[in-house]
């Protein structure tokens, strides 16, 4: 089996997390809506996710709604302590599972409170500030209010930490001066580089950058170059994207997200695999072609 700390670990506000974690968005049905099909798999996917290491998942009582916090408390409480749970709030689900924005400070209280309910937990170790901009790409704005909402909740002990998604550096920086921030997640992944300067930047700060969409989302990632060198390395192109993402900065922690065992164990198995200078330099330029 593999020993997914080959991968490192990171120090998450005071919680050292293997860079390997694993994301539960997929858990709930389809579209992150409703019950999954095999509830009983993806309790097994959670547990076996655990026994191999992982020690950082990602949740969000939006996906489901409900539904994915719901079966993490089933399948792993009472919580190892060892495990660091990170959720999200500032969206919520309307009846035909749009996604929409709550980011009034008292739809983010809802929201905490929400996922303290449904998780099984007296506090939570890090809770992300979703939001929501161009839905999958920042925009630039004050979040004093909402982040202010979110730090009053910490200091009544609710919440451990505090972090980021969707955001960009000058939100960093304001929100650094409400509370410290803890972790980033934005999209990004071989392809998608957007952010390549900000992961540089908050790897300098201390911030862990948290990808989204690692292996391209609902739109998976295709590139003639990528299943060359795969085939290469004899791996398939997702894991190599994988295991590039850990190259890429050590801040980078990944939350890849499967409701498959097999999944689950070829994203796990990417801490073993080691990628050469020339191999790096090859998928590097994916990334400037895409740009």
């Amino acid at each position: 089996m593999t020993t997914i700390s080959k991968a490192g670990t990171w120090v998450l506000g005071d919680r050292e997390v293997n860079r390997l974690g694993y994301g539960a968005m997929q858990l709930a049905g389809p579209g992150v809506f409703g019950p999954p099909k095999d509830r009983a798999t993806a309790i097994a996917v959670l547990r076996e996710a655990i026994e191999s290491g992982v020690n950082h998942i990602d949740t969000s009582d939006f996906y489901g709604p409900h539904v994915t916090n719901q079966i993490i408390r089933e399948a792993l409480s009472p919580y190892p302590d060892s495990l660091t749970i990170v959720t999200k709030v500032g969206a919520f689900r309307d009846d035909e599972g749009g996604w929409l924005p709550a980011q009034k400070p008292a739809e983010l209280t809802r929201g905490v409170h929400d996922n303290l309910r449904n998780l099984g937990v007296d506090v939570i170790d890090v809770v992300n500030l979703r939001l929501m901009g161009d839905i999958h790409a920042p925009k630039e704005g004050s979040i004093e209010a909402q982040f202010t909402a979110l730090a009053e909740l910490q200091q009544q002990g609710l919440i451990r930490h505090l972090g980021l998604s969707n955001a960009t550096l000058a939100q960093v920086q304001e929100a650094q001066r409400i509370a410290p921030v803890v972790g980033v997640q934005n999209h990004y992944n071989l392809v998608h580089r957007t952010d390549d300067a900000f992961i540089d930047a908050l790897n300098g700060m201390g911030i862990a950058y948290v990808p989204f969409f690692p292996l391209g989302g609902f739109t998976p990632l295709q590139s003639d170059r990528l299943a060359a060198v795969a085939k290469h390395l004899d791996e398939t192109p997702m894991q190599v994207a994988l295991a590039w993402l850990l190259h890429r900065s050590p801040n980078i922690l990944l939350i890849p997200g499967t409701s498959s065992l097999q999944h689950l164990r070829q994203n796990l198995s990417v801490a073993d695999i080691e990628l050469p200078h020339e191999v790096l330099d090859e998928l590097d330029l994916i990334g400037k072609k895409a740009a």
